[in-house]
């Protein structure tokens, strides 16, 4: 069986979550590519096909809704799921793909529903990021009652939620 994970990040979460998705993959061969190492050549080598992508400021990078689009028969036809990344998802309320706002808008502007779908917390690195950001991610963590000490680095992946999606997907 061969496996791809295919992530789309801003910072690196989204390939760290893939690249230990992998590590629990054991019976199968797993390469994780970003999105843009992706070619036509190289979907057909495998078998099923995990996208993750990570959002910003409410969003997804635009490249991921152009991959799903020009891929969209493809993915359809192949065992394929895709996660999302992001903050809001540290509430327990909103970790599930039917309570979490951004894999809803995920599948209302998408054409494709992936028959197997995750939401994972992301990670907030405050010294990481420049001024803008670092202002901006404060401000949308005061509101959401998250942390806003920009000296801290602060990640809520459910490492063992990983475990249990990438085992499930892969079997």
């Amino acid at each position: 069986m061969n496996i791809a994970l295919i992530y789309s990040t801003v910072d690196g979460q989204t390939k760290h979550i893939c690249e230990v998705m992998a590590t629990h993959m054991t019976q199968a061969q797993v390469t994780v590519l970003s999105l843009e190492q992706v070619t036509e050549d190289k979907l057909s080598q495998y078998d099923k096909v995990m996208i993750g992508a990570s959002i910003r400021y409410g969003k997804y990078r635009p490249a991921v809704f152009e991959f799903i689009g020009q891929h969209h028969e493809w993915l359809t036809q192949t065992q394929s799921g895709f996660f999302s990344v992001n903050v809001v998802a540290r509430k327990p309320e909103k970790n599930t793909p039917k309570t979490n706002p951004y894999m809803k808008n995920f599948l209302a502007q998408s054409p494709w529903n992936p028959a197997v779908q995750g939401v994972f917390a992301g990670k907030i690195e405050y010294p990481k990021y420049g001024f803008f950001d670092r202002t901006m991610i404060r401000f949308i963590m005061w509101i959401t009652k998250g942390p806003t000490d920009t000296r801290g680095t602060y990640e809520f992946t459910d490492w063992q939620k990983v475990e249990r999606f990438a085992k499930a997907f892969a079997d």
